[in-house]
């Protein structure tokens, strides 16, 4: 019984160990399907296009998004 009990707090104090590090992410495009309805989870436009191809939508720019300092492309 203890060696159950030292087995789940040793993966509980594991599983929250890991959680500490979870960051959340924000991507560059975001589908909207309706106007409650949004899904802000693709890095390239034609992705989003993929997605919505079918079902309808539109894709639009996710406004939350910032690009990490040191990684914009340079126009030509």
């Amino acid at each position: 019984m203890r060696l159950m009990l030292s087995a789940c707090a040793i993966a509980l104090t594991g599983s929250l160990a890991s959680l500490s590090a979870v960051e959340a992410r924000e991507y560059p495009w975001c589908a909207r399907y309706d106007w409650t309805t949004t899904n802000c989870g693709f890095v390239s436009f034609q992705q989003c296009l993929a997605t919505i191809s079918g079902i309808g939508g539109r894709c639009e720019q996710n406004p939350r998004y910032v690009a990490a300092p040191g990684k914009r492309k340079r126009a030509r």
